[in-house]
């Protein structure tokens, strides 16, 4: 959970601005869709079509691709990007073995129904290590952990490039609580409040969560940001259906609407420990307020 005091407006985003990938309707769009039919085409899993939700919308900044090895390599060593900016969790685009792809191929991304999202520039093509990965990130290499068993089944080279992006993955559910960073930042701003509380889970709420909001709003007379994930979490979780019931219930009857906000985050959870928390403070932080 996340304060911060600010002299007017919500301060600027982690990174100083919010990347924005997705490319507007125009000529130039056209063409781009145009060439994707003659490219090399790259189905995404579940777990890159939210993070490149992310990335498309600002989430992530100031990543702006998925991880060259230059930040992957200082991200696992040293939770940093490579100019030195705070960043706990590798963010990357695997490819399988056998799939044909170099540097300098244009990559037509698809969803599993084999629509274009997105087109990336293949500017990087490098080797990893699961088990080196997997250490860093997760503290062991035990194929119990559900990311660790995972990684077991990608592929051994990442890719990564400039990224223009013409679709974020279609989510029928929630469609009102689905809100980009910008979204997010206007209706924290229009609360007139210049302080903000966030709170990121990916569990139900439980009485005491609700207190202590409640508590550290009031502390700081800020407004509350409620941040649940409802992208990929772990085998065993309470389905995002009914979490998400259960966050509007406590919106409609239980804490103050004219300062309360609820947004959904379509994150990929890692289940990597102390890392992962901190990276979940800094999603905070990425759309919204710096801690």
């Amino acid at each position: 959970m996340n304060s911060q005091v600010t002299n007017d407006k919500l301060i600027t985003p982690y990174g100083g601005k919010l990347v924005e990938l997705i490319v507007p309707e125009g000529e130039e769009r056209r063409e781009w869709v145009n060439k994707s039919a003659s490219m090399k085409s790259l189905i995404l899993s579940a777990r890159s079509l939210c993070d490149l939700e992310l990335l498309a919308t600002g989430a992530f900044s100031p990543l702006d691709r998925f991880m060259g090895k230059k930040d992957y390599l200082n991200v696992l060593e040293n939770m940093r990007l490579a100019d030195g900016t705070l960043f706990p969790i590798p963010v990357t685009l695997p490819i399988d073995d056998h799939v044909n792809i170099y540097e300098g191929d244009w990559v037509a991304l698809r969803n599993p129904k084999n629509n274009l999202l997105a087109i990336l520039t293949v500017e990087e093509k490098y080797t990893w290590n699961w088990i080196d990965e997997a250490q860093q990130v997760c503290g062991t290499t035990d194929s119990r952990h559900p990311l660790v068993a995972e990684m077991g089944l990608w592929g051994k080279y990442y890719i990564s490039g400039p990224l223009k992006v013409f679709e974020v993955p279609v989510n029928h559910s929630f469609t009102s609580l689905r809100r980009t960073p910008a979204e997010v930042r206007a209706l924290l701003e229009s609360t007139g409040r210049k302080n903000v509380v966030a709170f990121q889970t990916r569990n139900p709420m439980h009485r005491a969560h609700e207190e202590l909001t409640k508590r550290a709003m009031e502390a700081v007379d800020g407004s509350l940001l409620l941040h649940p994930v409802v992208g990929l979490t772990k085998p065993g979780d309470i389905d995002f259906y009914t979490r998400v019931r259960g966050y509007k219930v406590l919106v409609d009857k239980y804490y103050d609407k004219s300062r309360t906000v609820l947004s959904l985050l379509p994150l990929a959870m890692r289940m990597a420990g102390p890392r992962e928390a901190l990276w979940h403070a800094k999603g905070n932080k990425l759309k919204t307020v710096r801690l």
